[in-house]
């Protein structure tokens, strides 16, 4: 089995759109500083990097699922080509109600991913910037790094450990002892 680092999308590999809007075209991507070597290192380091986000604008029918489908192709291919890979993407595509099995911060797609990728949940790593992230995690078995970007605070749901970025974040996770 292998160790795996679940990156939330919104807020950790990208800037996060306004409150109460959605990041639903390629031009209003815009990756965060140094996700690309974030990423890397956590790959040199022997993870799988997954992503696992939800994206409630599908259910609202502000991008279809091909649409997005498509944003994380382009998404993934932008960082393949500065030498950082992401093994897979998971995405929720429902609203918050009714509740389902794999919108955070339910575990559901960290541990549909676990059982398709053989991966070792103790071992892994839940990289989020929200308390529903670390919830997820938390939930799962994962230890839990939180993304304080955009000034951000610690909240309510502690994490293992915090940074500025996710390249912050890489680097505390990779200088850890191996357990």
């Amino acid at each position: 089995m292998r160790k795996a680092a679940f990156l939330d999308r919104d807020g950790v590999i990208n800037r996060k759109a306004p409150e109460g809007q959605y990041v639903t075209i390629w031009d209003s991507f815009e990756f965060l500083p140094q996700v690309a070597e974030g990423i890397h290192l956590l790959h040199d380091a022997g993870f799988a990097v997954v992503v696992i986000t939800n994206q409630r604008c599908v259910a609202k029918g502000m991008i279809s699922e091909p649409g997005l489908q498509s944003l994380h192709r382009r998404m993934r291919d932008h960082l393949a080509a500065q030498g950082a890979i992401l093994d897979a993407i998971y995405y929720c595509p429902h609203d918050n109600l009714p509740p389902c099995d794999c919108r955070k911060p339910a575990p559901g797609m960290i541990l549909h991913a676990a059982r398709e990728h053989a991966i070792y949940l103790p071992d892994s790593w839940m990289i989020g910037d929200s308390d529903v992230d670390m919830q997820a995690g938390k939930s799962a078995g994962c230890r839990t790094a939180r993304v304080l970007s955009n000034g951000m605070s610690l909240t309510a749901t502690p994490s293992d450990l915090s940074g500025s970025s996710l390249y912050e974040v890489a680097q505390a996770i990779v200088a850890l002892p191996l357990r």
